[in-house]
């Protein structure tokens, strides 16, 4: 019988045709016993799904929405430890064999992130990076830019992401947070920097803030969505 993968890599979609090959191409040779891929659509109505046909992925559809998507893509998985990964994320080579590594350990509870980086070299981005980063390792608490992951046995016994329309990568983070610590990865992910180039760094910085600090003394996120759909 087949041994089963030691890392799935599930990536939600939905209209991703511009990003998905820049994901998937560079670490493609790497997909085969050990590492396998599920894409999630989410309904797309340009070319994601013919591009992911082009390599060696599982291609599923669900319910649009980015932790329904997640949810449906672990659920599908069979490795012993699942990461999840933005369309539009750039991976170093060396992220999969820490993976590898990581998923052979004998620890049930085990889940994490990576650092990031921005597309962007310029100073203010590079500053949004390092900020990001030592938040992240200062509270523990991680978005879905960071390449999240976890053991699957720990996804089937807390349920996965909380499917709400925002933040579920932050209560995500504090669901798993209830069973360990995070194992925080220094290799940088490259993320794209397109949501503060749209709308400025300034008040791009003002809105995440503000939405999360809502999201912390209890406003919705259903609410938070509407909120953020509004100004975005």
């Amino acid at each position: 019988m087949k041994a089963p993968p030691l890392v799935s890599i599930v990536i939600p979609t939905l209209n991703e045709a511009g990003t998905l090959d820049h994901l998937l191409g560079p670490f493609s040779h790497c997909l085969g016993d050990d590492v396998d891929c599920i894409v999630v659509d989410g309904g797309s109505e340009d070319e994601t799904s013919e591009i992911a046909d082009r390599y060696q992925v599982q291609l599923l559809t669900s319910t649009r929405g980015r932790a329904a998507q997640m949810n449906a893509g672990w659920r599908h998985a069979t490795g012993r430890l699942v990461w999840f990964l933005h369309a539009d994320t750039g991976v170093p080579l060396d992220a999969i064999d820490q993976l590898k590594t990581l998923s052979q350990q004998n620890d049930p509870t085990l889940w994490g992130r990576f650092d990031l980086t921005l597309d962007d070299p310029r100073w203010p981005y590079r500053m949004i990076a390092w900020f990001i980063n030592q938040r992240s390792r200062l509270t523990g608490i991680s978005t879905g830019d960071q390449g999240q992951f976890a053991m699957l046995t720990l996804l089937e016994q807390t349920g996965g992401f909380p499917e709400q329309p925002l933040m579920e990568d932050i209560d995500f983070s504090k669901i798993m947070k209830r069973q360990a610590p995070p194992v925080n990865l220094p290799q940088r992910l490259t993320t794209s920097a397109r949501r503060w180039q749209r709308k400025g760094v300034v008040r791009t910085i003002v809105l995440m803030w503000g939405l999360r600090l809502a999201h912390a003394v209890g406003v919705s996120p259903d609410r938070l969505a509407r909120w953020y759909r509004s100004v975005r």
